[in-house]
């Protein structure tokens, strides 16, 4: 099972719009990520899931343009930034189809943590907003590091 763990897109600072839906750099970026992988990456989810927040939920609509989730997007509960990671942990443990998360720091630093070290407290990873980070669970289930895409790598 392949885990693919978005930062939303920048967004605009909450005194511009305290909705803080994605900024113009935000869209580009995340379209930007969208195409590549897109073209480059086999990437097969049936939804794009995300957190309440416009940002996430606009960064998801901008993945599912390219890579055409069946069920298109979906918001759910635990993807919020103070979120207790071992919700979405215990989710994936029963979920055996590759999943796209949506969500906010620090959620998905200590998401990454707990799968991959049990501890969220352990910083293993650091994201970039408008990456992916791809974790893959093998057939014991341990997670890894597969790989990860950023948008200041991508011309």
């Amino acid at each position: 099972m392949n885990l693919y763990l978005v930062q939303h897109a920048e967004a605009k600072r909450k005194e511009e719009d305290p909705d803080r839906p994605l900024s113009e750099k935000g869209w580009a970026d995340i379209r930007k990520v969208a195409a590549y992988i897109a073209d480059h990456i086999d990437i097969k989810v049936s939804a794009i899931t995300h957190s309440r927040k416009t940002r996430a939920r606009q960064t998801a609509e901008a993945l599912a343009e390219y890579l055409k989730p069946p069920k298109g997007i979906q918001e759910a509960e635990g993807l919020e930034p103070l979120a207790e990671p071992s919700v979405w942990a215990d989710r994936l443990a029963g979920i055996k189809e590759d999943t796209m998360l949506v969500g906010h720091l620090p959620h998905l630093v200590k998401l990454s943590a707990y799968l991959l070290s049990h501890d969220e407290n352990k910083k293993i990873l650091n994201f970039s907003m408008g990456g992916i980070v791809c974790l893959g669970r093998d057939e014991s289930g341990d997670w890894s590091v597969r790989w990860m895409i950023i948008p200041e790598i991508l011309k």
